[in-house]
C-alpha cells in the first residue's frame, strides 16, 4: 500500500478490525518514510448487478452515487460513521443477494428506503421525498401518517 502523503511504498498495519456486518476490514497504517498515519478499508470486489433505469437504460452500478443520496438524506441526523457503514452494507448486500445480473432502478431505492426506515424516520421521509418526487405537504402528511400507523401496529402486535 501506497502512502498517501509521500508515496512510499513501504507501510505497515498497526490495527486491522471488521467492521460493519463483518464484510469490511479496517486497517490503521503507519508509513515507514514519513511516519504518516491513514486509515484503509478493504472489502471483497463483488460484481454487482447492472441498474436499470425506468427508461430501460441499463447503467453500471455505482455505489457512490447510491451512498450521495443516502448521506444526503441523513444529514445532521444522530448516526455514527460506523452506524452509517453498515447500513449501506446491508444496502449493498441486498443488491447483490438479489442474484441477478440486472436490477430495477426502482428495487434499488426500495431497498435503501426499507434500510432508511429501520434506522432514521426522518432520513427515510427526506428520501422518500425525493425518491417519490413528493409535490405538496399532503404528500409528506401521508408519509408520516402510513408510518405513524405502521408504529401503531408494531406496537399492538408486540403487546
Amino acid at each position: 500500500m501506497f502512502c498517501p502523503y509521500c508515496q512510499a511504498e513501504d507501510t505497515k498495519v498497526i490495527d486491522s478490525r471488521l467492521i460493519a456486518d463483518g464484510s469490511q476490514i479496517r486497517r490503521r497504517r503507519s508509513c515507514e518514510v514519513c511516519h504518516a498515519r491513514f486509515t484503509t478499508y478493504e472489502t471483497a470486489d463483488l460484481a454487482m448487478p447492472k441498474v436499470v433505469k425506468s427508461d430501460g437504460e441499463r447503467q453500471v452500478f455505482d455505489g457512490s452515487k447510491l451512498k450521495k443520496g443516502m448521506l444526503r438524506a441523513l444529514e445532521k441526523r444522530p448516526l455514527s460513521t460506523e452506524q452509517i457503514d453498515a447500513v449501506f452494507g446491508k444496502i449493498l448486500s441486498a443488491i447483490r443477494v438479489h442474484g441477478e445480473k440486472e436490477i430495477q432502478s426502482l428495487k434499488v431505492g426500495e431497498i435503501m428506503m426499507d434500510a432508511l426506515k429501520e434506522i432514521d424516520k426522518v432520513a427515510y421521509v427526506r428520501f422518500a421525498s425525493v425518491y417519490r418526487d413528493f409535490q405538496d405537504i399532503e404528500d409528506f402528511s401521508a408519509e408520516v401518517h402510513s408510518l405513524n400507523k405502521e408504529k401503531k401496529s408494531k406496537k399492538s402486535k408486540k403487546k
